[in-house]
């Protein structure tokens, strides 16, 4: 799976969604043992919203960081976008999110448009992680900020052959009885091994033109959140 690329691989990443998408909250709450709350919290924390904010939710799945964005600024613009339908319309049942159809590669908004992007494990499914960065710049008003959570390559160290039990074994084993689909809980450990390490991801959101990046580790090293900002001392667009 992980070697598929291009288009091929999109379609593939958006079929798998399509099939998971009822059991994918659920599969995030146990994956996790419920951490990804408390990590979704920091993320918005991290984007520095306020009532008058707007905010581009990309990769939305089904709205959990939209969501949570609104629970604590309800005045906010909120948009949660993402390129699976099914995804969508699992989340709309739950609340009537400003749900918007959006690839990550070609944003359908104009530049300059966002306080905020934040992200919930998109970017290691992206096929040009560059271009999706670029994207996300572009559409961030001046002064604006990125934030990404998702997994990353974890450091060896002690913990490596439990986290690769859990990775390779658990995960797959529990997301085949509750979603029918083993393949795409396989695709899990696979991309997060073969993604950038937390160090990578910096350096790349820098050669997209963001400042002021910092990064924060979580789950033994498996888990990241990036941060940044877009500075233009002439306040123009890149």
């Amino acid at each position: 799976m992980t070697q598929l690329t291009g288009n091929e691989r999109a379609k593939y990443v958006q079929g798998m969604f399509t099939r998971i998408a009822k059991r994918y909250d659920l599969m995030n709450r146990l994956m996790t043992g419920g951490q990804d709350v408390r990590w979704r919290k920091r993320v918005i924390e991290l984007a520095r919203l306020d009532n008058n904010a707007s905010l581009l939710d990309l990769g939305t799945g089904t709205g959990d960081l939209a969501r949570e964005a609104l629970s604590a600024f309800p005045k906010a613009k909120v948009v949660a976008a993402d390129f699976t339908l099914e995804m969508m319309r699992v989340g709309r049942r739950t609340s009537p999110l400003d749900f918007s159809t959006a690839d990550a590669l070609r944003l359908p908004f104009g530049d300059l448009s966002f306080d905020a992007v934040i992200s919930g494990f998109l970017m290691r499914n992206v096929i040009d992680l560059q271009k999706a960065l670029d994207e996300q710049y572009l559409v961030l008003k001046n002064g604006g900020r990125i934030v990404i959570l998702d997994t990353t390559r974890p450091k060896k160290n002690i913990l490596s052959p439990f986290i690769w039990l859990h990775m390779h074994f658990v995960i797959p084993t529990l997301g085949g009885l509750l979603t029918g689909s083993r393949d795409a809980y396989r695709y899990l450990p696979e991309t997060t091994e073969g993604f950038v390490t937390a160090e990578d991801m910096a350096l790349r959101m820098a050669k997209a033109g963001f400042q002021k990046i910092g990064f924060q580790r979580f789950m033994f090293g498996t888990i990241a959140i990036h941060w940044g900002e877009k500075v233009l001392e002439d306040g123009g667009s890149k």
